[in-house]
Protein backbone atom coordinates (compact mmCIF):
# COMPACT_ATOMS: atom_id res chain seq x y z
CA UNK A 1 0.00 0.00 0.00
CA UNK A 2 1.18 3.58 -0.60
CA UNK A 3 1.59 6.06 1.84
CA UNK A 4 -0.11 9.09 1.99
CA UNK A 5 1.93 12.01 2.31
CA UNK A 6 3.19 13.64 5.51
CA UNK A 7 1.06 16.60 5.19
CA UNK A 8 -1.83 14.91 3.80
CA UNK A 9 -2.04 12.32 6.45
CA UNK A 10 -5.96 12.15 7.84
CA UNK A 11 -6.24 13.75 11.64
CA UNK A 12 -9.14 13.25 13.81
CA UNK A 13 -11.71 16.17 13.33
CA UNK A 14 -11.36 19.21 16.15
CA UNK A 15 -14.03 21.31 14.89
CA UNK A 16 -15.40 22.61 18.13
CA UNK A 17 -19.25 23.30 18.67
CA UNK A 18 -20.50 26.39 18.67
CA UNK A 19 -21.54 26.37 22.13
CA UNK A 20 -17.76 25.00 22.73
CA UNK A 21 -16.62 27.61 20.81
CA UNK A 22 -18.02 30.51 22.76
CA UNK A 23 -17.37 28.66 26.08
CA UNK A 24 -13.40 28.90 25.08
CA UNK A 25 -14.03 32.21 24.34
CA UNK A 26 -15.47 33.35 27.72
CA UNK A 27 -13.08 34.83 30.12
CA UNK A 28 -11.88 32.29 32.67
CA UNK A 29 -11.80 33.65 36.48
CA UNK A 30 -9.23 32.48 39.02
CA UNK A 31 -10.21 31.30 42.79
CA UNK A 32 -9.02 34.43 44.00
CA UNK A 33 -10.74 36.57 41.14
CA UNK A 34 -13.86 34.56 41.97
CA UNK A 35 -13.66 35.41 45.44
CA UNK A 36 -13.00 38.93 44.78
CA UNK A 37 -15.88 39.30 42.58
CA UNK A 38 -18.49 37.90 45.33
CA UNK A 39 -16.90 40.68 47.78
CA UNK A 40 -18.18 42.70 45.12
CA UNK A 41 -21.47 41.63 44.45
CA UNK A 42 -21.97 40.98 48.71
CA UNK A 43 -20.86 44.69 49.41
CA UNK A 44 -24.04 45.99 46.33
CA UNK A 45 -26.52 43.73 47.72
CA UNK A 46 -25.79 45.13 51.34
CA UNK A 47 -25.73 48.57 50.30
CA UNK A 48 -29.19 47.61 48.96
CA UNK A 49 -30.22 46.65 51.80
CA UNK A 50 -29.40 49.32 53.90
CA UNK A 51 -30.57 52.11 52.16
CA UNK A 52 -33.80 49.65 52.02
CA UNK A 53 -33.53 49.51 55.70
CA UNK A 54 -32.74 53.54 56.43
CA UNK A 55 -35.58 54.16 54.32
CA UNK A 56 -37.92 52.08 56.05
CA UNK A 57 -36.71 52.91 59.58
CA UNK A 58 -38.20 56.07 58.92
CA UNK A 59 -41.63 54.31 58.67
CA UNK A 60 -41.41 51.77 61.29
CA UNK A 61 -43.85 52.76 63.51
CA UNK A 62 -46.33 52.61 61.19
CA UNK A 63 -45.27 49.56 59.37
CA UNK A 64 -45.49 47.58 62.67
CA UNK A 65 -49.06 49.43 63.53
CA UNK A 66 -49.96 47.83 59.91
CA UNK A 67 -47.91 44.06 60.75
CA UNK A 68 -49.86 43.62 63.84
CA UNK A 69 -53.49 43.83 62.36
CA UNK A 70 -53.96 39.90 62.55
CA UNK A 71 -53.22 39.69 66.11
CA UNK A 72 -55.81 42.98 67.01
CA UNK A 73 -58.16 41.63 65.11
CA UNK A 74 -58.14 38.00 66.80
CA UNK A 75 -57.55 39.69 70.64
CA UNK A 76 -60.54 40.76 72.65
CA UNK A 77 -61.32 44.69 71.95
CA UNK A 78 -58.66 46.42 74.15
CA UNK A 79 -56.22 44.48 74.74
CA UNK A 80 -52.60 45.09 73.27
CA UNK A 81 -49.77 43.64 72.82
CA UNK A 82 -46.83 44.44 75.84
CA UNK A 83 -43.35 44.19 76.19
CA UNK A 84 -41.18 43.03 79.13
CA UNK A 85 -37.35 45.06 78.48
CA UNK A 86 -37.08 48.86 78.09
CA UNK A 87 -35.18 48.01 74.52
CA UNK A 88 -37.87 45.71 73.04
CA UNK A 89 -39.76 48.70 70.90
CA UNK A 90 -35.98 49.75 69.56
CA UNK A 91 -34.97 45.88 68.58
CA UNK A 92 -38.68 45.61 67.36
CA UNK A 93 -38.70 48.44 64.97
CA UNK A 94 -35.16 47.76 64.25
CA UNK A 95 -36.64 43.85 62.60
CA UNK A 96 -39.01 45.39 61.27
CA UNK A 97 -37.17 48.10 58.82
CA UNK A 98 -35.38 45.02 58.63
CA UNK A 99 -38.12 42.64 57.34
CA UNK A 100 -39.68 45.11 55.21
CA UNK A 101 -35.82 46.05 53.49
CA UNK A 102 -35.01 42.72 52.77
CA UNK A 103 -38.25 42.84 50.73
CA UNK A 104 -37.60 46.19 48.97
CA UNK A 105 -34.14 45.10 48.07
CA UNK A 106 -34.85 41.77 47.12
CA UNK A 107 -35.03 42.96 43.21
CA UNK A 108 -31.03 44.12 43.62
CA UNK A 109 -30.18 40.98 45.97
CA UNK A 110 -31.34 38.82 43.10
CA UNK A 111 -29.68 40.96 40.22
CA UNK A 112 -26.53 40.66 41.83
CA UNK A 113 -26.86 36.55 42.78
CA UNK A 114 -27.47 36.54 38.86
CA UNK A 115 -24.41 38.82 38.01
CA UNK A 116 -22.45 36.39 40.19
CA UNK A 117 -23.65 33.34 38.25
CA UNK A 118 -24.17 34.47 34.92
CA UNK A 119 -20.25 34.95 34.24
CA UNK A 120 -20.56 31.06 33.76
CA UNK A 121 -23.26 31.06 31.38
CA UNK A 122 -23.30 30.50 27.70
CA UNK A 123 -24.57 33.84 25.76
CA UNK A 124 -28.53 31.97 25.66
CA UNK A 125 -28.15 31.36 29.15
CA UNK A 126 -27.46 34.69 30.48
CA UNK A 127 -30.81 36.05 28.82
CA UNK A 128 -32.91 34.52 31.41
CA UNK A 129 -31.30 37.38 33.93
CA UNK A 130 -34.10 39.57 33.12
CA UNK A 131 -36.45 36.74 33.83
CA UNK A 132 -34.52 35.56 37.17
CA UNK A 133 -34.78 38.91 38.59
CA UNK A 134 -38.54 40.12 37.96
CA UNK A 135 -39.50 36.76 38.48
CA UNK A 136 -37.73 35.80 41.11
CA UNK A 137 -38.74 39.54 43.25
CA UNK A 138 -41.98 39.12 42.46
CA UNK A 139 -42.69 35.66 43.72
CA UNK A 140 -40.77 36.72 47.01
CA UNK A 141 -43.82 39.45 47.44
CA UNK A 142 -45.77 37.00 46.52
CA UNK A 143 -44.99 34.89 48.97
CA UNK A 144 -44.87 37.68 51.75
CA UNK A 145 -48.24 38.43 51.31
CA UNK A 146 -50.07 35.21 50.94
CA UNK A 147 -48.25 34.77 54.32
CA UNK A 148 -49.81 38.01 55.53
CA UNK A 149 -52.97 37.87 54.51
CA UNK A 150 -53.61 34.24 54.04
CA UNK A 151 -51.69 32.19 56.28
CA UNK A 152 -50.50 34.31 59.58
CA UNK A 153 -53.81 35.78 60.43
CA UNK A 154 -55.12 32.34 60.05
CA UNK A 155 -53.03 30.55 62.50
CA UNK A 156 -52.88 33.86 65.04
CA UNK A 157 -56.30 33.10 65.29
CA UNK A 158 -55.99 29.60 65.92
CA UNK A 159 -53.40 29.99 68.78
CA UNK A 160 -55.30 32.07 70.57
CA UNK A 161 -58.41 30.10 70.33
CA UNK A 162 -56.07 27.21 71.71
CA UNK A 163 -55.53 29.37 74.53
CA UNK A 164 -58.68 30.28 75.40
CA UNK A 165 -59.54 30.54 79.07
CA UNK A 166 -56.17 32.15 79.78
CA UNK A 167 -55.22 35.86 80.23
CA UNK A 168 -53.06 36.98 77.02
CA UNK A 169 -50.11 38.82 77.34
CA UNK A 170 -48.65 38.68 74.06
CA UNK A 171 -45.11 40.57 73.59
CA UNK A 172 -44.19 42.65 70.53
CA UNK A 173 -40.84 40.72 70.21
CA UNK A 174 -42.25 37.33 70.24
CA UNK A 175 -45.20 38.40 67.78
CA UNK A 176 -42.93 39.71 65.58
CA UNK A 177 -40.16 36.79 65.35
CA UNK A 178 -42.95 34.43 64.31
CA UNK A 179 -44.48 36.99 61.73
CA UNK A 180 -41.02 37.35 60.30
CA UNK A 181 -40.86 33.43 60.41
CA UNK A 182 -44.02 33.12 58.20
CA UNK A 183 -43.41 35.77 55.75
CA UNK A 184 -39.99 35.26 54.86
CA UNK A 185 -40.05 31.32 54.95
CA UNK A 186 -42.84 31.67 52.69
CA UNK A 187 -41.22 34.28 50.76
CA UNK A 188 -38.52 32.09 50.04
CA UNK A 189 -40.66 28.76 49.59
CA UNK A 190 -42.75 30.56 46.91
CA UNK A 191 -39.01 31.34 44.86
CA UNK A 192 -39.40 27.84 43.89
CA UNK A 193 -40.52 28.75 40.46
CA UNK A 194 -37.65 30.60 39.67
CA UNK A 195 -34.77 27.86 41.41
CA UNK A 196 -36.22 25.26 38.94
CA UNK A 197 -36.06 27.69 35.87
CA UNK A 198 -32.33 28.20 36.81
CA UNK A 199 -31.67 24.45 36.93
CA UNK A 200 -33.64 23.81 33.74
CA UNK A 201 -31.60 26.70 32.12
CA UNK A 202 -28.39 25.54 33.58
CA UNK A 203 -29.45 21.80 31.79
CA UNK A 204 -28.99 20.13 35.43
CA UNK A 205 -33.01 19.72 35.69
CA UNK A 206 -35.29 18.50 32.82
CA UNK A 207 -39.85 18.87 33.11
CA UNK A 208 -39.56 14.85 32.82
CA UNK A 209 -37.39 14.72 35.18
CA UNK A 210 -39.11 16.97 37.56
CA UNK A 211 -42.50 15.11 36.99
CA UNK A 212 -40.39 11.78 37.25
CA UNK A 213 -39.83 12.88 40.86
CA UNK A 214 -43.00 14.93 42.05
CA UNK A 215 -44.01 12.32 44.69
CA UNK A 216 -40.58 13.47 46.32
CA UNK A 217 -40.52 16.84 46.10
CA UNK A 218 -44.21 16.91 47.34
CA UNK A 219 -42.65 15.00 50.39
CA UNK A 220 -40.20 17.20 50.83
CA UNK A 221 -42.65 20.58 50.60
CA UNK A 222 -44.74 19.37 52.86
CA UNK A 223 -42.23 18.68 55.22
CA UNK A 224 -40.71 22.46 54.61
CA UNK A 225 -44.56 23.75 55.14
CA UNK A 226 -44.84 21.82 58.84
CA UNK A 227 -41.51 23.85 59.82
CA UNK A 228 -42.42 27.11 58.51
CA UNK A 229 -45.92 26.65 59.55
CA UNK A 230 -46.62 28.14 63.35
CA UNK A 231 -49.42 25.56 63.93
CA UNK A 232 -50.04 21.70 63.72
CA UNK A 233 -53.16 22.00 62.51
CA UNK A 234 -53.71 20.38 58.92
CA UNK A 235 -55.75 22.98 57.48
CA UNK A 236 -52.93 25.62 57.85
CA UNK A 237 -50.24 23.06 56.85
CA UNK A 238 -51.94 22.65 53.64
CA UNK A 239 -53.02 26.50 53.11
CA UNK A 240 -49.04 26.63 52.87
CA UNK A 241 -47.92 23.10 51.06
CA UNK A 242 -50.78 23.39 48.38
CA UNK A 243 -49.93 26.37 46.80
CA UNK A 244 -46.31 25.79 47.20
CA UNK A 245 -47.05 22.35 45.20
CA UNK A 246 -48.92 24.49 42.56
CA UNK A 247 -45.92 26.92 41.79
CA UNK A 248 -43.43 23.06 42.06
CA UNK A 249 -45.79 22.53 38.70
CA UNK A 250 -45.84 26.08 37.54
CA UNK A 251 -41.95 26.08 37.86
CA UNK A 252 -42.50 22.44 35.53
CA UNK A 253 -44.27 24.15 33.00
CA UNK A 254 -42.05 27.60 32.82
CA UNK A 255 -38.96 24.76 32.43
CA UNK A 256 -40.61 22.79 29.81
CA UNK A 257 -41.33 26.32 27.82
CA UNK A 258 -38.17 28.00 28.02
CA UNK A 259 -35.52 24.97 28.26
CA UNK A 260 -33.68 23.82 24.94
CA UNK A 261 -35.53 20.90 23.46
CA UNK A 262 -32.41 19.35 22.74
CA UNK A 263 -31.79 19.03 26.19
CA UNK A 264 -34.99 17.02 26.82
CA UNK A 265 -33.81 13.74 25.75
Amino acid sequence: MSELPSGSQTEPSTAALPGEVEAESLPRMGFWEHLDELRRRLQRAVLAFVAAFLVCWGFSKPIFNFLAIPVYNALPEGEKLVFLKVTDPFIVYVKVAALVGVFLASPMILAQAWGFIAPGLYRKEKRAGVVFILFGSLLFLAGGLFGYFVAFPYAVQYLLSVGEGFEASLTINDYLNLLITVLLGLGIMFELPTVILILARLGLVTPRFLLRHSRIAIVLIFVVSAIVTPTPDVVNLCAVALPTVALYFLGILVAWIVMPRKRED
